[in-house]
């Protein structure tokens, strides 16, 4: 597919953003991109991108504007903050959010969108840095339809796969529902190996049957030979997994739906924040809970 010609801006070029617009300049769109970070900027500018001095600037003249950003907070901000770029946006224009943020700060958006004449669309993702760079990300659509056709060939240039799943805010939910499988699969798993190797399983074998087994999920089997290794290196951070955990909790109390299993996880996640392993991958996890099992590290 080709975006040539598609005048576009990118707001957020971190982790993520980053290799998800480059993917966006390979498929031939005029990109502007703005990062607080000027590394960011710099790394999608070597792919063929016009750097931009602000949000503001970063969105003249585009027909598509995307962002991927850390909160609800910054999310906030730029849109209908002092300096949002709903104040610049000509009616018409397509804004498209794909980070995780609350349900409730998407609300806000899409009042102030629809008062402005935006077409706003959420379309938050599932998946790796590693995907996003390959362009095999899962992305999950909600908003406007016409506006969700018309971005069809921009998400097709990022994800494997598209799903549109209605006119509202399904997209933040149904992002929450899959990272609340996340952390409780991550949790759990930490748990259990450390009842395994309490009850004298060797390590790597204890890891090949579960990845046998039938609770192998794709998750699951993405993270062992990194558990095999020990290797914490963060693929998503114990930070970032807690962030989303706060979410989910809020949105479930905010929906009447009981959360016990939601604010379990967020607990162990938090302690192993606590613990100092808040910037390592979130099966770190494994490490407090072996502590607390009298069992040596290996």
């Amino acid at each position: 597919m080709s975006l040539s010609g598609t005048k576009m801006a990118w707001i957020g070029a971190g982790k993520m953003g980053g290799p998800m617009s480059r993917r966006l300049v390979g498929a031939g769109a005029e990109l502007s991109v703005f990062d607080p970070v000027p590394a960011n900027v710099d790394a999608v500018v070597a792919a063929g991108a016009r750097a931009a001095i602000s949000n503001q600037a970063a969105v003249g003249g585009a027909e598509i504007v995307v962002s991927m950003i850390p909160n609800d907070a910054v999310l906030r901000a730029i849109t209908i903050g002092d300096d949002g770029i709903f104040s610049s946006l000509a009616p018409g224009a397509i804004y498209v959010d794909m980070s995780t943020v609350s349900p409730e700060i998407s609300g806000e958006v899409a009042a102030a969108a629809s008062d402005a004449g935006i077409a706003y669309l959420r379309a938050p993702v599932s998946g790796s840095t590693t995907l996003a760079e390959a362009g095999k990300l899962t992305i999950m659509v909600s908003g406007d339809k016409d506006a969700a056709d018309r971005c069809a060939d921009m998400f097709a240039a990022m994800g494997a796969q598209q799903f549109y799943l209605g006119a509202y805010d399904q997209a933040r939910y149904l992002k929450l529902v899959i990272n609340l499988l996340v952390g409780t699969t991550g949790a759990v798993l930490s748990e259990a190996l450390s009842l395994g190797r309490k009850g004298g399983l060797d390590w790597e074998q204890m890891l090949d049957v579960i990845g046998v087994s039938a609770v192998a999920s794709p998750y699951i089997q993405y993270n062992l030979e990194p558990l095999k290794a020990r290797d914490f290196s963060p693929l998503f951070t114990t930070e970032q997994m807690v962030k989303d955990s706060r979410l989910i909790c809020d949105a479930g109390g905010n929906a009447d739906v009981p959360m016990a299993i939601g604010h379990a996880m967020l607990k162990i996640f938090e302690d192993t924040i606590e613990a100092g392993y808040g910037e390592e991958n979130l099966t770190a996890a494994i490490k407090v809970l072996e502590r607390r099992s009298g069992l040596d590290e290996l």
